[in-house]
């Protein structure tokens, strides 16, 4: 290992937790995967020999306590988040984290402080940000290519819906989903969400009523700098993974995002196709790459994080203030006035 990289830890094998330790390992520069961690002792040593990681645990009190251990990427459920950040903060380890921050946003505060006092780095994995179409649509709209930005449109759409067992415990579509679109949103805009609406039905998942979710849903947004959008979330698409924005402005128009997998069209008798996005892996690979690289300089004080604990923060009020908004039939929620004793905006 060279004397510049980053000693890694990566904590949470599921999908989303294998991908990032897949990178790490692979793909991320100036980083070094030295141990992994998951409760199931069968699934962290099989991961540690398919991925030819020197060594694992099913113990995250090792990680947090190796001397030897520079960073961690913590892709634990939602409800340890919390407790791992604030153990790896008081440990002086630098962290990434998977959205969303925390379950609460008494939580977030909680770990607001804790990252603040151990002066360490705390970045969120709202992986837009980084990928290629949506920072070069930021790039753009920042050069004023499109005049000022006054509306936003995005959505996500997933081929299908999560099992139950996942839902009940999602914190439902605004949060679980809708929050990467809040996001970009706020990044591309460049202006805080001032109030929301939410709206949803179920129309294909009759199990997600047990859960207070739905599979179809809307958010209508104003931003504090007049402008306003909507976010549609749905668990519905047949078709594919679908996931893109469109950014209005006072002299033109942004469209990111695609449903092609490679620019390669098939043209024969039968008609003409192209091979769609299969899943948000790998719709957004070069994202995923791009965040733990910028996690990478960062620690190294190369760069800031260009998503905070406070950005996830705040998408977390949203999500949570749209998600109130549902509950009271489509409500217009002022974000100022809901979160008056809270920090909202930085």
């Amino acid at each position: 290992m060279a004397q510049q990289d980053i000693r890694v830890a990566v904590l949470g094998l599921g999908r989303l937790g294998m991908f990032h330790a897949s990178n790490m390992m692979n793909k991320v520069k100036g980083a070094e995967l030295t141990l992994i961690c998951d409760p199931i002792v069968e699934h962290a040593e099989r991961a540690a020999d398919q991925l030819g990681v020197p060594a694992w645990t099913a113990d995250p009190e090792e990680v947090f306590e190796n001397p030897d251990i520079d960073a961690v990427v913590i892709v634990t459920p939602t409800s340890t988040h919390a407790d791992m950040i604030k153990q790896a903060a008081a440990h002086g380890k630098q962290i990434f984290v998977e959205k969303p921050l925390t379950s609460t946003i008494e939580e977030a505060d909680e770990v607001i402080e804790a990252v603040k006092k151990a002066d360490v780095i705390c970045q969120v994995g709202f992986m837009r940000r980084y990928d290629p179409g949506y920072f070069d649509a930021k790039q753009r709209i920042d050069a004023g290519e499109i005049g000022k930005p006054i509306y936003f449109k995005g959505f996500t759409r997933d081929s299908g819906s999560p099992p139950a067992s996942f839902i009940k415990n999602s914190g439902g579509i605004f949060l679980d989903c809708s929050i990467h679109d809040y996001d970009i949103a706020r990044y591309l805009m460049s202006s805080e969400i001032s109030s929301v609406s939410g709206h949803g039905r179920i129309l294909m998942n009759p199990f997600m009523e047990e859960y207070n979710d739905v599979d179809q849903a809307i958010t209508y947004l104003e931003f504090e700098n007049g402008g306003a959008g909507d976010v549609e979330a749905s668990r519905n698409s047949p078709y594919g993974h679908d996931i893109r924005a469109e950014i209005i402005g006072t002299e033109g128009a942004i469209f990111v995002g695609s449903l092609r997998n490679s620019d390669v069209t098939v043209q024969s008798s039968t008609g003409s196709n192209h091979e769609i996005v299969p899943n948000f892996q790998m719709r957004f690979r070069e994202a995923y790459v791009q965040e733990l690289e910028q996690f990478i300089k960062c620690v190294k004080g190369e760069e800031s994080p260009r998503v905070t604990s406070v950005d996830s923060k705040i998408n977390m009020q949203v999500a949570l203030a749209a998600t109130r908004s549902y509950m009271n039939n489509g409500e217009r929620i002022n974000m100022q006035e809901l979160y008056q004793d809270k920090v909202y905006v930085l």
